[in-house]
């Protein structure tokens, strides 16, 4: 079953993010250019990449987990920008509003596997509590 993906609110924000963090980071200082710089841009196009990919998958299972692995990456990339303010990489007004979006990104990726599969999330609730 093939979803379309460009209905999507996340994939519309998180596909947005992707060119606002390659524009933040294009003044990261040399040295980063294979350090923190790369992997804030990876888990960024990680993020909508795994949301198309997981809206090709034949199963409500299989697309939840590649929504789950959008919002890991959608984490990683919230962390990053903090990281990269707190060594003086991004300015703080930047770093906030990128981090207030990543959240919303989050959030509603969130969401979007609970209405799809709301045993599942259940189920990962359960495991956090052992």
């Amino acid at each position: 079953m093939s979803r379309d993906h460009r209905k999507l609110r996340v994939f519309a924000l998180a596909d947005e993010l992707v060119v606002d963090i390659y524009s933040a980071t294009k003044g990261f200082p040399v040295e980063e250019q294979y350090g923190l710089k790369a992997q804030i841009r990876r888990a960024a196009v990680s993020t909508p990449s795994n949301i198309v990919e997981g809206s090709a998958r034949r199963t409500t299972s299989e697309y939840c987990n590649f929504l789950n692995i959008a919002n890991g990456s959608a984490a990683e990339a919230r962390y990053l920008i903090g990281l990269s303010q707190r060594l003086g990489f991004l300015a703080v007004d930047e770093a906030e509003a990128l981090v207030a979006r990543y959240t919303e990104l989050t959030k509603g990726l969130q969401k979007l596997v609970m209405r799809l599969d709301p045993r599942g999330s259940r189920r990962a609730s359960d495991r956090q509590s052992l």
